[in-house]
C-alpha cells in the first residue's frame, strides 16, 4: 500500500516507539523509509556576537544540535538496517520540526508520515504546542500518530 514512509524522530523514548512502528510497517509493506530529525532555530541573542570576545553561542548551539542529530539518526539507521529496511536519514537544521517533516516528505516523495505525540491537552498543549498537530493540519499525506 505505502511505498515510501517518512518517520520523524527526536531520539526520545516516545519517538523511538514511533520509529519502531514505522519501521515494522515498512517491513510488512516492503516500503523504503526516510528518517528525519530537525532542530529548531536559535531563539536567543548571543552577547558574544554583539560585543566580541567570546566564542559564538550560536556556533556552539549548532555544533551540539548537529552532533545530537547525527547520534539520533545513526541509532535510527542502525535499527532500520537490523530490520532490513531500505532507508536514508536526513537532518534539517534551524527549522521547526513540523515544517521540516512536511518539507522533507514532499521533497522525498513520501506517501505516509509516521510520528509520535505526547498527547498533551489543555494548557500544556497551548504552552508547548504540538508538532504532530501542525503536521496533521497541514499535511496532504496520511499521518500515523503513535502515542
Amino acid at each position: 500500500m505505502y511505498k515510501h514512509i517518512l518517520i520523524a524522530t527526536d531520539g526520545s523514548e516516545l519517538a523511538t516507539k514511533g520509529l519502531e512502528q514505522g519501521l515494522r510497517m515498512a517491513v510488512a509493506m516492503e516500503a523504503k523509509v526516510t528518517i528525519v530529525t530537525a532542530t529548531e532555530p536559535w531563539q536567543s541573542v548571543d552577547a558574544g556576537q554583539l560585543w566580541g570576545g567570546t566564542p559564538s553561542l550560536l556556533d556552539e548551539y549548532r555544533t551540539h544540535a548537529r552532533d545530537s542529530a547525527a547520534k539520533i539518526l545513526s541509532a535510527a539507521g542502525e535499527r532500520a538496517s537490523a530490520l532490513g529496511v531500505t532507508h536514508e536519514t536526513h537532518y534539517v537544521a534551524d527549522t521547526y520540526p513540523a515544517e521540516a517533516i512536511l518539507e522533507v516528505a514532499k521533497e522525498r516523495g513520501a506517501d505516509l508520515i509516521v510520528m509520535a505525540t505526547h498527547g498533551r491537552r489543555g494548557i500544556n498543549r497551548l504552552l508547548l504546542g504540538s508538532q504532530a498537530n501542525a503536521v496533521i493540519t497541514h499535511s496532504t499525506l496520511p499521518v500515523l500518530v503513535v502515542r
